[in-house]
């Protein structure tokens, strides 16, 4: 019936306690009693490795002291119904819940593109996109909208802030636009503009630069308006 620790059953080979292997074990099933947990320790590492029919290692998971790696050309954690939630190959990584939360205090970093159909901020959270140091570019080929449905919209730079459309155009659609820092100049003598330009406005809310003058240069029928 065994010895010591190991008793033979019928359902196989049962090891109470602690147990120590000097030599390889070969089973076909390792599993724990109904009321514990299965223990694999090691003054090393664990690892478990995976082989076909010609003895070739074709997976591997090593748990080491202070890393551990799984070696394969594929790895997958799926959820308690099978659907798959982290997928890991050569190619690409692909997650697939329906949300993915980000915890750290500096947010997510990504060295190169991201792709994505979708950026929202939490329930009354802000949203923040920056680069620090370099630009931040926003590519869409059928359009950008970027909407605030209880806020403010704020884009801050340093230097310049470029809104400019190649075939279409530039359409400020609200109740007053403003420009309060923009530089007034002093009235000068008669026919020198000393390179100041008025910014007049069309009957359909273009705007265009008219050479500054003693009195306003605006006309309400320019040829910029038509």
């Amino acid at each position: 019936t065994g010895m010591g620790h190991l008793r033979v059953t019928k359902e196989g080979l049962r090891l109470e306690g602690e147990s120590e292997f000097l030599f390889p074990l070969y089973a076909k099933e390792i599993h724990s009693r109904v009321d514990s947990s299965l223990l694999l320790q090691s003054t090393h590492n664990v690892t478990v490795n995976a082989r076909n029919s010609h003895g070739e290692v074709t997976g591997r998971l090593n748990v080491g002291p202070k890393m551990v790696e799984f070696h394969s050309q594929q790895f997958q954690i799926n959820s308690k119904d099978g659907k798959p939630l982290f997928t890991v190959d050569e190619n690409e990584v692909v997650i697939g819940t329906d949300k993915l939360r980000v915890t750290g205090p500096e947010g997510a970093l990504f060295e190169h593109s991201v792709e994505t159909p979708l950026v929202k901020a939490e329930a009354f959270k802000q949203l923040r996109l920056e680069s620090p140091t370099r630009s931040l570019s926003m590519d869409a080929p059928r359009g950008i909208n970027i909407k605030a449905q209880a806020g403010n919209i704020e884009a801050l730079s340093q230097m310049d802030i470029k809104l400019q459309s190649s075939d279409g155009v530039l359409l400020l659609d609200a109740e007053t636009v403003r420009l309060p820092k923009l530089p007034e100049g002093t009235r000068g003598s008669s026919g020198v503009s000393q390179g100041l330009y008025e910014i007049c406005v069309c009957p359909d809310g273009k705007l265009y630069l008219s050479v500054a003058g003693v009195g306003s240069t605006c006309q309400e029928y320019s040829r910029v308006c038509q």
